[in-house]
This record gives C-alpha cells, sequence and structure tokens, in this order.
C-alpha cells in the first residue's frame, strides 16, 4: 500500500506555496468566425423564422429559417446520416427521441443511473418508466450484462450513453436490442465524433442526440442536434420540437401519439453559431486529445490512480477526464487527496453525478399527481427499483473511486497539464 503524509510542511494544505495560483481558463471555442455569423443573422433582421403551423416554404417556415436548415444539412455531411433535426437542448432532443418512438404508458426504458438526469426523466414525460441498469467500472457506460438482467416483457427501449465521451459497447447492446425488438436511442452529448469501430456514435441506434452546451466540446451556448436514418421517426422528430398538434391536421398525418405541442426550436442566432463550432470540432478534438494522452502518460506510475483507457477499437473524445482512485492501494482517501491536491490550485471533482434512483423523484416516485405516472395501472407492478444498493458499481464509483478534471480542452495547453501533474507529484511525494 502507497504511503502519503499529508502532513508535510512544503503542502499548500499545511501553508506551504501552491503549485499554480493563475486561474484556469474558461471552454471558450467562440472567436471571430462565430462573431461574423451573428452578425449576419443580426444584420437579416430574422433571429428566428420558425412558424407553429403547416407551413413548408419561406419566409417562415415549420423547419425554420436559413441557418438552422444549413446547420442541419452540414451536420448530415459531417456525420454522414440521413436526417438531423436540431431541437434547442440535448434535453429537449432526448424527451422528443421518446416521444417519436411512441413510447409511454406501460413501457419500460432501461437508462443509466451514472448521467445527466434528463436521460432517466425522458421517458416519464410520456409515461414510461425507467429501469436502471448498472455501469462498466472502466468507462461509466452500461454494462450490457447489466442491461441484459433488467430486460423484461415491458422493456420497449434502451437509452445509451456514451459516458465521459468514450463509446459503449455497442455490439453487444445492439444484439440485445434486436433479440428483444427494442429501440435504442444514443446519447451523445459528451462524444462529439467520437467512434465505435469506425462509425460515428449516434450512427449505430435509432436516434443519436448530440449537445451544443455552454460546456460541450462545441457549443451555442444552448442547443442539440437528433440524428436518425427513419424518415418517419425525422419527421416525428419536427413535428414534437414545433407545436405539432397544430401540423398533424393540416398535414393528413395520422399517427398522432405523443405528438403534443412542444416549443424546442432552435433560434437563427444559435443555429449560426453552431455551424462555425462544427467547422472547428476536429481541430478541438484534436487538442483535447493531445493533452489526454500527455497526461495518461504521466499519471501511469501512480499505482493507485487509474487513467481512462477508453475502448479497444474506439475512438474517445474525452469531454472530460475520468480517474478511477483505487483505496485499496493507499493509505489516505479520496476525499483527503482530493484536498490536497486542490490546495495546490488544481480544480478535481469527486464522484461526478449522485446516483439518480437516489433523487426523490425516484425514491418517492412520484412526478406528477398522485403519483403518476409511476401509479399509472398501466405500469402497476413496474420493474423499476430505486434502492440504494441496486447499482454497486456506480455507487462506487460514486461515492469512493471517481475523480474529474477538466483541463483536457481548448484553451489549455501542455504547460497546463505539467501544473496538474506537479502538484499530484507533489503531494504524493
Amino acid at each position: 500500500m502507497r504511503q502519503i503524509d499529508l502532513s508535510r510542511p512544503e503542502l499548500a494544505l499545511n501553508g506551504g506555496t501552491p503549485v499554480r495560483r493563475r486561474p484556469w481558463a474558461d471552454n471558450f471555442t467562440t472567436g471571430a468566425e462565430e462573431k461574423e455569423a451573428v452578425m449576419r443573422v443580426l444584420d437579416s433582421g430574422y433571429l428566428s423564422k420558425f412558424e407553429g403551423s403547416h407551413t413548408p416554404d419561406p419566409p417562415f417556415s415549420f423547419y425554420g429559417g436559413p441557418e438552422v436548415q444549413a446547420l442541419e444539412s452540414e451536420w448530415c455531411e459531417y456525420y454522414g446520416c440521413r436526417h438531423a433535426i436540431s431541437m434547442n437542448s440535448a434535453t429537449s432532443g432526448l424527451f422528443a427521441s421518446i416521444g417519436s418512438l411512441g413510447l409511454g404508458l406501460g413501457d419500460e426504458v432501461i437508462v443509466s443511473p451514472y448521467t445527466m438526469t434528463a436521460c432517466a426523466l425522458a421517458p416519464l414525460i410520456y409515461g414510461a418508466i425507467p429501469v436502471f441498469a448498472d455501469v462498466e467500472e472502466t468507462t461509466g457506460c452500461l454494462d450490457p450484462d447489466s442491461i441484459e438482467r433488467n430486460i423484461s416483457s415491458r422493456t420497449r427501449a434502451i437509452l445509451v450513453v456514451h459516458q465521459f465521451g468514450i463509446p459503449a459497447d455497442m455490439d453487444r447492446i445492439m444484439a440485445l436490442a434486436k433479440k428483444h425488438d427494442l429501440k435504442v436511442v444514443e446519447d451523445c452529448a459528451q462524444a462529439h465524433s467520437a467512434e465505435y469501430q469506425g462509425t460515428f456514435v449516434g450512427m449505430l441506434g435509432h436516434i443519436g442526440v448530440f449537445s451544443l452546451n455552454v460546456n460541450k466540446s462545441i457549443q451555442s451556448g444552448e442547443g442539440g442536434v437528433c440524428i436518425t436514418a427513419d424518415d418517419d421517426v425525422a419527421y416525428r422528430l419536427a413535428l414534437i420540437r414545433n407545436h405539432g398538434e397544430a401540423v398533424v391536421g393540416p398535414a393528413n398525418y395520422q399517427n398522432i401519439t405523443n405528438i403534443a405541442g412542444f416549443n424546442f426550436r432552435l433560434t437563427e442566432l444559435q443555429a449560426a453559431i453552431a455551424r462555425e463550432q462544427l467547422k472547428k470540432l476536429e481541430g478541438l478534438n484534436c487538442h483535447r486529445l493531445e493533452l489526454v494522452e500527455g497526461l495518461s502518460g504521466r499519471l501511469r506510475d501512480h499505482a493507485f490512480l487509474y487513467p481512462p483507457t477508453g475502448r479497444d477499437g474506439c475512438k474517445s473524445t474525452y469531454y472530460v477526464y475520468p480517474i478511477r482512485f483505487d483505496p485499496e492501494k493507499v493509505d489516505i482517501t479520496r476525499e483527503q487527496f482530493v484536498s490536497a491536491v486542490n490546495a495546490e490550485g488544481v480544480k478535481f471533482y469527486q464522484g461526478y453525478v449522485e446516483p439518480l434512483y437516489l433523487q426523490p423523484l425516484y425514491q418517492k416516485q412520484q412526478l406528477l399527481k398522485h403519483g403518476f405516472p409511476f401509479a399509472a395501472p398501466e405500469n402497476r407492478d413496474h420493474n423499476g427499483r430505486y434502492d440504494r444498493g441496486i447499482c454497486p458499481v456506480t455507487e462506487s464509483l460514486y461515492f469512493r473511486k471517481m475523480i474529474i478534471n477538466e483541463h483536457v480542452r481548448w484553451p489549455q495547453s501542455k504547460q497546463d497539464i505539467d501544473d496538474l501533474v506537479y502538484a499530484i507529484e507533489k503531494v504524493t511525494g
């Protein structure tokens, strides 16, 4: 077991000089190109050109304005997908995806407990029940073995998260989906241009959902994009995005289940910014991966720290940098280690997110009045279980092992990574 003395006077924790006093730069990826794009929209006078009715033609359209439609076209070209449908957020994209697949009361959707809360909330919005499967310790992605154990006669879909930008085990997941006739939604919010065995994530399931939130690899402040190869699903996504209940009549569209009057529309300003960001994606990812590789190579000498390894045959893009702390190989706790390193001017976060099933929503099993949708007759005896202990790997990562760092991104440099490594080496002696 590694012995680490945290009482040494040279440590910043004890009043010593920290490794770094300089603040860490925020993830600003915008520049002159985005300013020019914004001015182009402002000069046009139209900040949005969506029409919430059956109007397919300009100047106002059910499908949005020229910037929105250009972004969707360019997204299709980049990813090689048939359809791209922009949204005002990836959360909206997840909600619309569940709705577009016709899921609802009496259905169950297998989801990850170790991710953003919208992934599990999306089924509930339509009355379906989220069932939590456990994750792989090495990636944080859904474990196919746990998925299989949680499939029931009510299961209709799997919502897969490519966690931290690491592709999930899509061969096994898609094999389970085929065997049990399940739909697959890929949450690619953290995995822009990540690849699973040579194919972009988002292209393997029935729908892929990307985020353009301010913290993501590319961003427009808020925003999202759904991709699909299914013509009807694409139209349903567009209906849910834009007041579909007012459109289905004039459009003579018959399958109106789940077509509610949401407004998930992206503005022309956001779309114009996102178009410029998409052009920068390859460069931003290359810079990120250089920092990741440099950091990982220098952390492998610490037996109690496990840097991310990705998945064999895949390209991971590391939205954040996950490190596993092994409490069995060192004589200090994760909390003590993080406090000591952070005192040196570094920013580590412990645990990532609390297992979603421990939130009050699941503990009380109530989203709407009278306990709905959990208490709906169609969901009687549902298979959603929300007790502590149902996902032991997730709980181990959150409560004992996972450490997150966000420095592996633009505009940090190799010199910034040096500071991070020096802080760790100073603490570990």
